[in-house]
């Protein structure tokens, strides 16, 4: 992943070097998450339809721990947007409001922003959707604890 990718990340080489890092957690690699795009504070994961991920065999609906587990991982990879620096972070608090099921066969899309930093909290709020981001199937707001020596706020 060149970093030229990256331009509108706060810190393109360090993002670079990350971003692949996170793609490669077990859970991302299990879920096939793929980051789409990223700019400074927002990033943009896709999740593709796969029938190991169904909640519900009769309706084919995803799991709902499958959402949570992508607007989680893009919340959190969206504070990394921001940083120059590797730093510890852990969701603090996680809060969806599930509007509709996804639709089985489509892939499903989160994008997430970091919308607040400051030294030891980040603020995130991240949509879950398939085709249309105006048609959401889930709406979150999350905060992250930030753990580092030095800290950039924003």
């Amino acid at each position: 992943m060149s970093s030229g990718l990256w331009l509108p990340v706060a810190h393109p080489d360090f993002f670079a070097q990350v971003a692949p890092w996170f793609m490669a957690l077990p859970h991302c690699k299990t879920l096939g998450l793929e980051l789409v795009t990223a700019g400074r504070g927002k990033v943009t994961l896709k999740l593709p339809f796969k029938d190991a991920l169904i909640g519900n065999p009769e309706t084919r609906v995803l799991h709902g721990g499958v959402v949570t587990s992508l607007i989680d991982t893009a919340s959190g990879i969206s504070l990394y947007t921001l940083l120059d620096q590797p730093e510890a972070a852990a969701t603090l608090d996680l809060r969806i409001d599930y509007l509709r099921p996804a639709k089985p066969d489509l892939p499903l899309y989160c994008t997430a922003e970091c919308y607040r930093l400051t030294e030891s909290i980040a603020f995130m709020r991240a949509t879950a959707y398939q085709a249309d981001p105006d048609k959401p199937v889930a709406h979150s707001v999350s905060t992250f604890a930030r753990m580092a020596s030095t800290k950039e706020s924003a």
